[in-house]
């Protein structure tokens, strides 16, 4: 028995909708001319991945944000309009953001 079963036999009254099922919807980020600099530092002795050079809303930046951190399950952050990710990610996160569409410049290292 699975979990969809269980939750059948728990609440038998309740319909599935299309909408339980969609995959995340992609969301539309701003293209531009110029690329995204992706750089690697230490800080404290620690390794950290920095992304900038964005120039769409900061909404958007902050989305990317959120979805780099959730698809290399890692920490970070957005300050002072840039991304600052936990860790070496450097061709992880070139990797994806051509995926999306955008140009990516390696700058350090």
């Amino acid at each position: 028995m699975d979990l969809k079963d269980q939750l059948k036999n728990l609440f038998p009254e309740h319909t599935e909708t299309p909408e339980e099922h969609s995959e995340v919807k992609k969301t539309s980020l701003w293209m531009q001319d110029d690329p995204i600099i992706c750089k690697y530092e230490k800080r404290k002795g620690k390794p950290i991945t920095i992304i900038e050079g964005y120039t769409g809303a900061d909404k958007d930046f902050k989305s990317l944000a959120k979805d780099l951190k959730k698809k290399f399950s890692v920490g970070g952050s957005f300050k002072n309009d840039s991304i600052i990710i936990q860790g070496d990610y450097r061709d992880k996160i070139m990797e994806f953001l051509k995926a999306l569409g955008f140009n990516v410049k390696r700058v350090g290292g």
